[in-house]
């Protein structure tokens, strides 16, 4: 092993300097422009007025890899990295950031560096190098270059082992963008149909069985036990679907006060806590269970709406729109039950509403395909990072 400071020295620091009042500033990338991925998210890259001298070494190279000092959350570590291959000499990287940039290129391939970085990053490798001031969570980049280590390798296996893992990459990024564009054809199918927007609108509460109501969950489900009741949290909403991963389970007693929101398998969630208006239907898979107060259960009455174009028109901007409007709270961020009551959603004839579900889920079926091969390049990717750097 070799330690990363023999192979990049001390990371240098970025520049911000001042305002762009010109508009012929230099591009400044920051950490808004680092993506979990590793890549550089170039939208959005900010120009600023820099006249230190001496910055022409930190002008970024292909090549060089940018490490985030300041940033992350309690859920986001701080210390991602991004790989640069953009052109020379044209951007800087600010002061939130640090550059880390391979001395001798004839020992160590930048690539091969960057992976090691990414993948000891996501192994949660800086957790032990942050400490948190005012909000913020800082990384303790000198200490964190002296001490990280890099598996030390000729430099034709560092080129081989990324040509490898660039190609599965690639594959990966081919089958998101793939998932990306299905979103998008559901997006353009429901304005080919709906977009004149000349169609009733009626309020969510007009559209649940009579009597049903609109409720939301257990509010104190207590510790995950062995119980046999099985209670689905805001945690489990995962891209419109329900994950059966790590459902909590409790003891039915705890339910009995809550048959309200008691599933059956035949109902729209949509969460009124924390990430408010992530949406998703239940299924055969889920009756019995019961929700936690950060969901709201809402019984549709399929006389008046199909359910797969009410989950569809809830995650249009119009609905997600009035959604965050109404959310609140500084701490705890939620929606009130009779915000969402009132909420108007617009209601075509029922023949439309079904051959826009139909659609969606004709096309949910190759979102299905296409996610199987993502997963299994995802997991060939985990494998070999592991097998290489672990």
């Amino acid at each position: 092993m070799a330690k990363l400071i023999e192979i990049t020295g001390k990371a240098l620091s970025g520049e911000w300097g001042t305002d762009d009042e010109t508009g012929c500033g230099i591009p400044v990338l920051r950490t808004t422009n680092f993506t979990n991925e590793g890549i550089v998210n170039y939208r959005n890259v900010v120009t600023r007025t820099i006249t230190k001298k001496k910055i022409a070494e930190k002008y970024l190279r292909q090549g060089d890899i940018i490490i985030e000092k300041s940033g992350g959350s309690d859920k986001q570590p701080v210390g991602r990295v991004i790989y640069f291959d953009g052109p020379d000499s044209t951007y800087l990287f600010n002061n939130f950031t640090g550059l880390l940039r391979v001395k001798d290129r004839n020992v160590w391939y930048p690539r091969y560096v960057f992976y090691s970085l990414f993948f000891n990053y996501r192994r949660g490798g800086t957790k032990a190098f942050e400490n948190k001031t005012t909000g913020l969570h800082n990384l303790k980049v000198d200490d964190y270059v002296s001490r990280c280590e890099v598996r030390v390798e000729n430099i034709q296996k560092q080129v081989a082992i990324c040509e490898q893992l660039d190609r599965i990459f690639d594959i990966i990024r081919a089958r998101q963008q793939q998932l990306q564009k299905l979103d998008e054809l559901i997006k353009a199918r429901f304005v080919e149909l709906f977009g004149d927007g000349n169609h009733p609108h009626i309020a969510l509460i007009d559209l649940i069985i009579e009597g049903a109501g609109l409720s939301y969950g257990i509010v104190q489900p207590g510790d995950d036990g062995t119980g046999d009741m099985g209670v689905l949290r805001p945690v489990d909403m995962v891209d419109g679907k329900i994950s059966t991963a790590s459902i909590k389970y409790i003891d039915r007693s705890i339910g009995d006060g809550f048959k309200k929101t008691e599933l059956y398998g035949d109902e729209l969630l949509i969460t009124v806590r924390g990430t408010t208006g992530i949406t998703a239907l239940t299924d055969i898979r889920f009756n019995g269970m019961n929700v936690t107060r950060g969901i709201a259960v809402v019984r549709y009455d399929r006389n008046k709406i199909n359910p797969v174009y009410l989950n569809a028109y809830l995650n249009t901007d119009e609905s997600q729109r009035y959604i965050q409007e109404h959310t609140r709270g500084a701490t705890l961020q939620q929606i009130n039950l009779s915000d969402l009551r009132v909420q108007q959603i617009m209601v075509p004839p029922l023949a439309l509403q079904e051959q826009m579900a139909a659609f969606i889920e004709q096309t949910d079926k190759s979102k299905s395909v296409v996610q199987k091969a993502l997963d299994e390049a995802q997991l060939l990717f985990d494998s070999l990072m592991q097998q290489y750097f672990g």
